[in-house]
C-alpha cells in the first residue's frame, strides 16, 4: 500500500507559490480519490487547524497564471474560485481531517515527496558553488581572450606602413 502513488508522480504536483512549496486541492483530491469540493468542506469545517503558513487561498490572478501554464486542463478541473494551496504541514494536517486509511498513506507518500525535494534542493547547493567557482574561473580565461581580441582589432584598424619603395613608371598608349 505504500508505493500506491509514486513519489515522482507526487512531485510533479509540487508547485511553488508565495514562495512557498505547495500541492493544490485539486491534486489532493485526486489523490485521495474523493471530490475537491468534499476536501475543501472538510478543510473549512476544521479551518482553525490551517493557518496561513500551512494553507492559503490562490487568488484569482494566481489561479489564472496557474491555467496559462497548465495547457491540457480537463473540463471542469477549474472552478471560478481560487484553489487551496497546501505546504507540507497543511498536508501532513489533512490526516486528521480526511480520516481514511488512503488519506494516510497517501500523505505518508506526499511527506516523503516533499522531503525528497528538499533533499535535491540542498544538494543543489553543493552544485551551485561548483558552477559558480567554474563560472568565475571560466570567465577571467574569457576576459583574457576578449582583451587579447580587442588587442587584435585596435591593431588591425591602424594603417600598415608599406615597407620598400614604389616606381613611377609612364604608362604606354598602346590604344594606337
Amino acid at each position: 500500500m505504500n508505493d500506491m502513488v509514486p513519489i515522482e508522480n507526487i512531485a510533479g504536483l509540487i508547485y511553488q507559490f508565495r514562495g512557498k512549496k505547495v500541492i493544490l486541492d485539486r491534486d489532493l483530491a485526486e489523490l485521495y480519490n474523493v471530490e475537491t469540493k468534499v476536501l475543501k468542506q472538510a478543510v473549512r469545517r476544521n479551518i482553525q487547524r490551517f493557518p496561513e503558513d500551512f494553507m492559503f487561498e490562490l487568488t484569482l490572478d494566481e489561479d489564472r497564471r496557474l491555467r496559462s501554464q497548465n495547457v491540457t486542463l480537463k473540463q471542469g478541473q477549474h472552478s471560478k474560485y481560487g484553489a487551496m494551496a497546501f505546504t507540507e504541514q497543511g498536508v501532513a494536517m489533512l490526516s486528521s481531517v480526511l480520516k481514511s486509511e488512503r488519506a494516510i498513506q497517501v500523505n505518508i507518500q506526499i511527506i516523503r515527496a516533499f522531503t525528497k525535494l528538499r533533499h535535491l534542493i540542498l544538494g543543489n547547493d553543493e552544485l551551485r558553488h561548483e558552477i559558480e567557482s567554474l563560472r568565475t574561473e571560466t570567465e577571467g580565461n574569457f576576459i583574457l581572450v576578449f582583451q587579447t581580441l580587442d588587442r587584435l582589432i585596435r591593431e588591425e584598424s591602424i594603417p600598415v606602413k608599406k615597407i620598400g619603395f614604389t616606381a613611377k613608371e609612364k604608362q604606354t598608349d598602346y590604344t594606337t
